[in-house]
């Protein structure tokens, strides 16, 4: 055991604040690293106030971690003392399910070891997450950051970018598709950067045409303002995909209109039931799927890395002193960010 600092939330309703406590030391098969930079994902938010009601506290969030091993147990093959390497959204699954058989540990029968706010595998321990300068997690579940990437824009790849690279990649998206993405956060930045790099003719559904410029900066090669009925009405029976990035309940029905048949509507941002309540015939009546898709394996974390390093994509952020962590979450309640914060590490020793 060692002493590690970070920032965590000690109740739903504290601000995240310093705190001291204990990491493990590395066992056979475990990575220690040096955290250097960290993303903010809006789940942070989520957990550190309860807002899903699965909080366990003191509560350190971080998900999006890049750092240098340190430390390596004596079982470690695939990384060694000063490798650039990244953290995810899990840090365990039970290994042997036939989820995790399938490279698709997210899934896993028994439930993942999320990297924070989970009972770690072993001793039950609470797991701390990357708001702090340090972290020890199994070698299956540490990723290899590519040399071309920029460490602190590579962070966000690690959620943001495995999530909606992975439906796309699952579906089959390819050249010549027509893929609209929904929304235009940490989320639906990345996906348009994804969809464009995969051959596909994106479009981006916004309530603000004032995104419109933005989005095509982004790769949009077509904007749709989501409240003007003329222009949904423009683009009915359109699309092959729709990877829809919205966190909160919102009208699917419109949008499947926008589907041709067989059209699949994919929700990774809306973990909450649909409102107001979906019609049944808009699927049966064109063969279209609504689906859902939660993050990606450990493996296809890695392609989604190095996908990255060849086709030059990374997110767009905003560097952060862990300092301001409070006023950063504020700022992304309100949808002040473009797209994403990721803490610069060395500021929890300034």
């Amino acid at each position: 055991m060692y002493t590690a600092i970070g920032y965590a939330a000690q109740s739903a309703t504290t601000p995240l604040a310093p705190m001291s406590f204990q990491r493990r030391s590395p066992r056979p098969d475990d990575v220690a690293i040096e955290i250097l930079y960290c993303g903010v994902c809006h789940s942070d938010i989520h957990q550190a106030r309860n807002e899903w009601g699965i909080a366990v506290y003191p509560l350190m969030p971080g998900h999006e971690i890049v750092g240098k091993v340190t430390a390596i147990g004596a079982n470690v093959s695939k990384h060694k003392v000063g490798d650039l390497v990244g953290v995810g959204c899990m840090v365990d699954s039970c290994r042997h399910c036939e989820a995790c058989a399938a490279d698709l540990e997210q899934y896993c029968l028994q439930g993942p070891t999320m990297t924070y706010a989970t009972p770690d595998r072993v001793d039950g321990s609470n797991t701390m997450g990357g708001y702090s300068d340090s972290i020890v997690v199994s070698e299956h579940f540490v990723v290899c950051i590519p040399e071309k990437l920029d460490l602190a824009s590579a962070a966000p790849i690690l959620c943001a970018g495995i999530t909606t690279y992975s439906p796309l990649k699952h579906y089959g998206v390819k050249p010549g598709d027509k893929v609209g993405i929904l929304g235009m956060g940490g989320l639906g930045h990345m996906g348009i950067k994804f969809a464009k790099a995969l051959g596909a003719e994106v479009t981006l559904f916004t309530r603000s045409a004032s995104k419109a410029e933005e989005a095509r900066r982004q790769g949009a090669d077509h904007v749709v303002v989501s409240t003007d009925a003329a222009q949904m009405q423009s683009v009915a029976g359109h699309f092959n995909f729709l990877l829809d990035t919205i966190p909160v309940p919102h009208d699917l029905n419109p949008y499947l209109d926008t589907l041709r048949f067989d059209g699949v509507h994919i929700l990774v941002g809306l973990i909450e039931p649909v409102d107001p309540a979906l019609h049944a015939g808009k699927l049966v009546m064109s063969r279209r799927v609504l689906a859902g898709s939660l993050i990606g394996g450990i493996a296809e974390t890695q392609e989604v890395l190095d996908f990255c390093a060849e086709h030059g994509i990374t997110c767009d952020i905003e560097m952060l002193d862990i300092r301001q962590i409070n006023e950063a979450y504020e700022r992304m309640i309100k949808g002040d960010v473009k797209y994403r914060f990721v803490i610069d590490m060395a500021s929890l020793k300034g």
